[in-house]
């Protein structure tokens, strides 16, 4: 051990030293016994030791040009059973934060969780997967996590806040103080149990949950209508017709990878199908749903409310009914009705309103549409939204009287997120005794007296219940990166008991789970196949009578048919897709992430309709101030209603790491009420300009058949509608036509299921080693993601007609890209892929230049530290430090600046499963090779596969009339495809 500990002293010493990384959990203890019983040095050494194993595949890299780098790999003294290094280990488990949720894998290589996929045994999430699921896997390496408890700024040991905390809590307990224990919703059921069991102990604590996008309203209506508090279970997957009030169910609202599944399953024409569902968006600013809905109404958000009880009307006078209101409808909202009514049992009404009233108002009208039992389930209730907003009121209320004596929060940040932000932080600094459990600092957590860190959820153990008898597991992919410790173990410690968190699950699956299954033997059979599936959905009848029951109806009606003052501009507030509220702030694949609707990134901004635009002679890029409280700048937003802005929610974090403190602009405090927009905004134009960094700035086809559309009626009369040019293109080519003698990749995309959500294009960052270039040179047009979604504006700017299109390299068969390389550094394969030789590449950027799908990326600068050249280095999120890292994927190469980058169709990928049939001795088979894109895909756009297996899917749908290339005419051969997208109206080819 002394001859390994000088040679890697000698080692660092040299020229070419070892990186310091982290190494391997599963190792440590191994190799810690074995250096104390060979040295007796000191604590510092003992750290220098860990510091020089470093990861198992450390690598140096010199001035090589188109030499290979130099690799130092360090093997295993004991090597763990289930790794094998190069070869990938995937757990079962589920990403929770806060509301959102997911059932995933974790791949892990030599021990280090790198990529994030969607677990398809999950009934709730069926294997897809949302941005911020894919980009929470670089949340474990965020370097701004919490490393230590703490008391203020001084470090602690466990020991020592463990003992402080115990006395103070049975201090307050003696003295009959409250305490709060403040959380976001817990739809974990052993959590809940550890919760009452501290309750218990400490009968003085009361636990509050905080949602900070509040599902309030729904499961106070669903109280007040059914006598069943919870949010529905809803289907539209069974729905024929969707109506929706201002709610983004396919972008922020409820559960959004669930919606789109269900959503675009109704909307595939393939197997013969020729329907598809119908959906109407009244709301006011253009969002991913209203993007994609047949219908858009665009509204004043004070309008809605009225427009909810027209149809209430005009659906109580189909019934034959008395109606409660004498307003009258407009006709688009009798016809809207008649439609509904036409399809009853088989439509769905829904709305994003935080205003109870109007939530028993959208139940009412499903009830007389008779969808519960359908499209909607009361007894099958969505569990990820527990909290009850007069609950946080009252707590600032006890806060601000004093009544309140100490405060225990986990995973929220109302200083920031709450609307009464401001006044929570003044009340929680009078508080004596407060501890924060969160992974990283935030706004919060600054004015706590103690910090007991929380383990990220791929360090931890857990289990979930986000529908009702649907249960997941929760399992660590590594071990805890620093001395941070998980919620529900701190709690058992303050309480004296076992803080193994593992043992409680394990516990109360035992006494509850285990009983509601037939198919397991014995205990262990059963948690082990639960473990290794990551789900649990057993079949339990659940009986409950739907009776809609409300005497005071006839008010809630009258008070909302009072007719809005439509004068007034109007401030919306609306969740982004990317950071959501706030907690994802400092990723920065999410803040690189444009926007799906306006394409923008790193900021926050002023949506504003063109109509007000033009008569406040504003353009996108100015600055305005809001009721002389914040500057923003402006966004002129095509589909904006008139006189109403709306700008998104989680920017503007002061208390955050290096990449999301003061990005874009705090608006929480705008909101003073419950309701879901500002009255009377004074808009004020500054004469300030201001750089939005935009990934696309021209937003139409220009009359070219981009993204090909016909209307329903007339592809069933001709499947081939919209898209009669296809295969109309017979160029000539002096190239010979190549040929695949074994395999041809392509993939198609169908336009019709695609939503635009980008979990694709996060999905292939995280697989690909994509890096971050930062806001200004997005703004120079040096973005780097390998596939992009178009989005097209067309017809009416008040109210366009959206279409979204992702576009990847297009391994084009005759690559316009490979002819002009002079170094040949771009090339096709055997298989069909249009490969990059990355040591080869100069720079030339000739191919970019002459690719007419404009995919190619080239590296202005070093974002990667692979660059040999010192003084290049551009990593403007820290990416390039060893704990970042680890994020990379070690299948696909790191580029150095100066060269040319695309989608390689995952080729990685390609090979892994190529290897895995010839060692089987088999061919590979359909489906078995999938794309990250294809992988993380909520709605099963895309569909990757071998052009030679004429039994494939793939085969299959390029085969459809809707199938065509993108730039047919300019015989580019292209392997991707797309289908058609069908509109459920008529279309205007003009």
């Amino acid at each position: 051990m002394k001859k390994y500990w000088k040679s890697l002293t000698e080692l660092k010493n040299g020229e070419n030293s070892v990186p310091d990384q982290p190494m391997p959990k599963g190792n440590l203890e191994q190799i810690l016994d074995i250096f104390d019983k060979n040295e007796s040095g000191s604590k510092s050494n003992r750290r220098d030791f860990l510091k020089l194993c470093g990861f198992s595949l450390a690598i140096s890299t010199v001035v090589a040009s188109c030499e290979n780098s130099v690799q130092k790999a360090i093997p295993y003294l004991i090597k763990p059973e289930e790794i094998t290094p190069g070869k990938a280990n995937y757990y079962a488990s589920s990403f929770a934060k806060g509301s959102d949720y997911c059932s995933i894998l974790i791949k892990t290589r030599e021990g280090r969780p790198i990529k994030i996929e969607g677990n398809d045994l999950s009934g709730v999430t069926n294997g897809g997967t949302s941005s911020r699921v894919q980009a929470s896997v670089l949340d474990l390496y965020d370097t701004s996590r919490y490393k230590h408890p703490k008391k203020g700024n001084q470090k602690l040991a466990w020991e020592e806040l463990d003992e402080t905390v115990k006395k103070e809590l049975n201090r307050l307990k003696n003295a009959n103080e409250q305490v709060i224990l403040l959380t976001s919703s817990v739809y974990s059921p052993s959590t809940i149990n550890v919760i009452q069991k501290f309750i218990a102990q400490y009968p003085n604590i009361k636990w509050v949950q905080y949602d900070s996008q509040s599902g309030s309203a729904l499961i106070q209506a669903n109280e007040m209508c059914f006598g069943k508090a919870g949010i529905a279970d809803y289907r539209f997957d069974y729905a024929d017709r969707i109506v929706s009030f201002d709610a983004d169910f396919l972008g922020t609202w409820l559960m959004p990878v669930e919606h789109i599944r269900q959503y675009t399953k109704k909307r595939k024409l393939c197997n013969g199908n020729t329907s598809m569902s119908h959906h109407t968006q009244i709301e006011s600013r253009l969002s991913l749903t209203g993007s994609n809905a047949d219908k858009r109404i665009p509204v004043k958000p004070s309008e809605q409310k009225l427009l909810i009880v027209q149809l209430y009307n005009e659906i109580l006078k189909l019934a034959g009914k008395e109606v409660y209101s004498t307003s009258i409808a407009s006709a688009d909202i009798q016809n809207t009705a008649k439609d509904l009514w036409s399809h009853k049992g088989k439509s769905l009404v829904v709305s994003g309103s935080k205003d109870t009233s109007v939530q028993v108002i959208v139940n009412a009208i499903n009830f007389e549409l008779e969808n519960y039992g359908s499209t909607l389930r009361v007894d099958k209730q969505l569990h990820t939204y527990q909290a009850n907003d007069s609950d946080m009121n009252q707590l600032l209320e006890d806060m601000k009287s004093g009544k309140l004596k100490g405060i225990i929060s986990y995973g929220v940040n109302p200083v920031f997120d709450y609307q009464h932000g401001n006044e929570f932080a003044s009340a929680l600094k009078k508080i004596g005794f407060s501890v924060a459990m969160d992974e990283v600092p935030n706004e919060t957590t600054a004015l706590m007296s103690f910090v007991a860190p929380d383990n990220h959820f791929l360090e931890s153990w857990n289990d979930f219940e986000p529908k009702t008898n649907r249960y997941s597991l929760m399992q660590p992919g590594i071990r805890p990166l620093f001395d941070t410790r998980q919620f529900q173990s701190s709690l058992l410690s303050w309480m004296g008991e076992d803080s193994n968190y593992l043992n409680f699950i394990k516990n109360h699956w035992e006494k509850n789970m285990y009983p509601m299954q037939t198919a397991y033997p014995n205990f262990t059979t059963f948690w082990n196949h639960t473990l290794q599936q990551g789900v649990f959905e057993p079949s339990v009848k659940s009986v409950f009578d739907t009776k809609f029951s409300l005497s005071d109806m006839s008010r809630l009606v009258s008070q909302l048919a009072k007719q809005a003052d439509n004068k007034g501009v109007e401030l919306q507030l609306y969740e982004s897709i990317a950071i959501g509220d706030g907690k994802m702030a400092n990723n920065p694949w999410l803040q690189e992430m444009p926007d799906p609707v306006t394409k923008i990134c790193w900021d926050n901004y002023l949506c504003v309709s063109p109509k007000q635009a033009e008569e406040m002679m504003l353009e996108t890029g100015d600055v305005v101030e809001l009721n002389s409280q914040v500057k923003l700048p402006v966004y002129v937003l095509p589909g904006q209603a008139y006189n109403t802005v709306a700008v998104a929610t989680g920017y503007g974090r002061q208390v955050c790491g290096v990449v999301g403190k003061n990005v874009g602009v705090n608006v929480n405090s705008l909101l003073q009420s419950n309701d879901d927009f500002i009255g009377d905004i004074n808009l004020t134009k500054t004469g300030e300009k201001y750089d939005l960094a935009m990934t696309q700035t021209h937003h139409s086809m220009e009359g070219r058949a981009i993204v090909r559309e016909a209307g329903l009626e007339e592809y069933k009369k001709n499947p081939s509608a919209g898209n009669e040019s296809h295969h109309a293109y017979e160029n000539a080519s002096i190239y010979e036509k190549p040929k695949f003698p074994n395999h041809h990749w392509g993939l198609v995309v169908d336009l019709n299921s695609c939503v635009g959500c980008g979990a694709c294009s996060i999905a292939c960052q995280s697989e690909n080693n994509v890096p971050v270039v930062g806001k200004k040179e997005v703004i120079r047009a040096h973005e780097m993601s390998w596939i992009r979604i178009d989005r097209y504006f067309s017809g009416d700017e008040f109210n366009p007609d959206v279409s979204f299109q992702p576009v990847m390299c297009q391994h084009c068969d005759n690559a316009p890209c490979e002819n002009v390389c002079p170094v040949a550094a771009t090339n096709h394969s055997s298989e069909g892929l249009n490969q990059m030789a990355y040591n080869r590449c100069i720079g030339t950027r000739y191919c970019g230049n002459n690719c007419p799908y404009k995919v190619r990326r080239f590296n202005w600068f070093d974002y990667t530290k692979a660059d040999s050249i010192p003084n290049n280095l551009h990593d403007v999120a820290e990416m390039t430090i060893d704990l970042k890292r680890m994020v990379l994927n070690p299948d696909v190469t790191i580029r150095a600046k100066g060269v040319i980058e695309k989608c390689s169709l995952c080729v990685q990928r390609i090979q892994e499963g190529k290897l895995n049939a010839k060692i089987e001795g088999r061919k590979v088979k359909d489906g078995e090779i999938k794309t990250a894109c294809q992988q993380a895909c909520p709605s099963g756009a895309i569909i990757f596969g071998d052009l030679n297996d004429k039994e494939s899917k793939l085969v299959k749908e390029t085969s459809s009339k809707r199938n065509y290339h993108l730039l047919e005419e300019i015989h580019t051969l292209p392997s991707v495809s797309y289908l058609t997208k069908i509109r459920n109206k008529k279309m205007n080819h003009s």
